[in-house]
């Protein structure tokens, strides 16, 4: 059984991209570095189960809480949550460092923005892991086409009005995000430690305010111009059970890359890196030693 880090540890500050970021940093030094992106509505704990076993399999593993979250800056209005923006974060993480060429593993935002730095800037990215994400530029088209998904996402279009979302969000103790995460996982994957953690990472000043711009932002998204193939190689993991992700996004996404592969999680929803660690930390492993 895979042992959850302390949520207590210590973590770093690292300024990039214009603002400062909380991290939390494991593994050698000198060790290929991963970067873990977390999504919505997570932190840096959105990685409990992963972040020793990487850096015990000798990866330099950095996890930052995100702009808007948690302990990371938190810029004001929208604009500060464009993809290119979440992207140039990314990069910026990984040339602070020191880095030239790294790996990235994104789940839900995360993945989407994984999926962005790729595309833009292919050169810096060694390997790319997707967890239940799609890229940023099929979903608007998949949706269109699927009226299904365009259901299930429809609480996108709620997160674009002011103020009221985070009225919602914030009321009886963030029970609407608190019963989400339990909603939508398989029993007993969110404890009520864990949900003590995320209600403190919601309840810093200004977080869901930051963390509701990410998807204000969306209608900003600048085109996806690449006419060639994504070449870092891709891993796309896909729990099969998600209630807010369609499979068919995963296969709209590998068809824009030169070398990407799925792996399918049946029993698994969109939480399945906190669902089934062990066989994820095993493919995220083998995937990035390949």
């Amino acid at each position: 059984m895979v042992q959850a880090i302390d949520p207590r540890t210590t973590g770093i500050r690292l300024r990039a991209n214009g603002i400062t970021f909380h991290c939390i940093e494991a593994g050698p030094k000198d060790g290929p570095l991963v970067l873990l992106l977390h999504g919505f509505p997570e932190f840096w704990w959105g990685w409990r189960y992963q972040i020793e076993p990487l850096a015990s399999a000798g990866f330099h593993v950095l996890a930052p809480d995100q702009r808007g979250y948690n302990l990371s800056d938190k810029p004001e209005g929208r604009r500060a949550y464009e993809l290119d923006t979440l992207a140039k974060d990314v990069l910026a993480l990984g040339e602070e460092l020191g880095y030239s060429r790294y790996s990235l593993i994104g789940h839900d935002w995360g993945g989407l923005v994984a999926w962005w730095a790729a595309s833009r800037h292919p050169e810096l990215i060694e390997r790319l892991i997707a967890i239940n994400a799609p890229h940023p530029a099929i979903a608007g088209a998949y949706m269109r086409r699927h009226p299904s998904q365009m259901l299930k996402s429809s609480y996108i279009g709620f997160f674009q009005v002011p103020y009221l979302p985070e009225a919602l969000l914030a009321a009886n103790d963030h029970r609407v995000l608190r019963r989400a995460l339990l909603r939508t996982s398989r029993a007993g994957t969110f404890s009520e430690q864990d949900l003590v953690e995320y209600r403190r990472a919601w309840s810093q000043p200004g977080a869901l305010t930051g963390m509701l711009n990410w998807y204000r932002a969306l209608p900003l998204k600048p085109p996806h111009r690449s006419p060639d193939k994504l070449r870092p190689p891709v891993l796309a993991i896909w729990g099969m059970r998600d209630r807010f992700l369609e499979f068919g996004l995963c296969e709209d996404s590998l068809a824009l890359c030169a070398n990407g592969q799925a792996q399918k999680v049946e029993m698994a929803t969109h939480w399945v890196h906190l669902e089934e660690p062990e066989r994820i930390n095993r493919a995220l492993i083998a995937f990035l030693k390949a």
